[in-house]
């Protein structure tokens, strides 16, 4: 699954972008907007999307002045659907997160980082996942590791690749300024505040 645009598994057309642009969106846009915020396909294309759309029932159409807005019609029968489609990311680290609070220990950090975590990889990305522990585990989770990396590849078609360390190394890496940290920093989905949501 591409998690850039993973929509796309379902929905690979220009129809998918602009459909995810109007779930986002709380208020109406026109098509110029929309292409805009897309940042896919063109203004006519884009325009035939919409006029497919407002066919189908699932977006509005409303003239104001001289041009038209946009919006998601949320009381269509389908539309629990595109809102669905629309989750697949956040959906895949809710169960990713919900694995981990089966977990005994608990890791003491557990986060998504790379391409998944920053949504700009492709079909083939591996999902990079770290995991911190306790400096008297030294060889946690091998069971585990290896159930949820099954479980991802079924979710999503994509390979996890873990990176595991203990407490102490990841500390000695903060203060080294190793470049794993700053990715993680910058970009990283903490799966435990979402397991601690949940």
């Amino acid at each position: 699954m591409d998690l850039s645009f993973p929509y796309a598994t379902l929905v690979p057309t220009l129809d998918g972008p602009v459909l995810q642009v109007l779930a986002r969106s709380g208020k109406p846009l026109t098509g110029r907007q929309i292409q805009r915020i897309a940042a896919r396909g063109s203004v006519p294309g884009v325009a035939r999307v919409l006029d497919r759309l407002v066919d189908s029932g699932l977006v509005t159409a409303e003239r104001t002045g001289s041009a038209i807005l946009y919006s998601a019609n949320r009381d269509h029968l389908a539309w629990p659907a595109v809102e669905t489609i629309m989750a697949l990311r956040e959906d895949l680290f809710d169960r990713i997160a919900a694995s981990l609070r089966e977990w005994e220990p608990a890791p003491l950090k557990a986060v998504v980082f790379g391409s998944a975590a920053r949504a700009d990889g492709g079909p083939d990305s591996d999902i990079d996942i770290l995991l911190v522990h306790g400096d008297n585990e030294p060889t946690p989770w091998s069971d585990e590791q290896y159930a949820l990396g099954q479980r991802i590849a079924q979710w999503t078609g994509n390979h996890a690749q873990f990176v595991m360390v203990d407490e102490g190394r990841w500390q000695d890496m903060h203060a080294e300024g190793d470049p794993l940290v700053q990715s993680v920093e910058r970009d990283g989905v903490d799966l435990l505040a979402i397991a601690r949501a949940a």
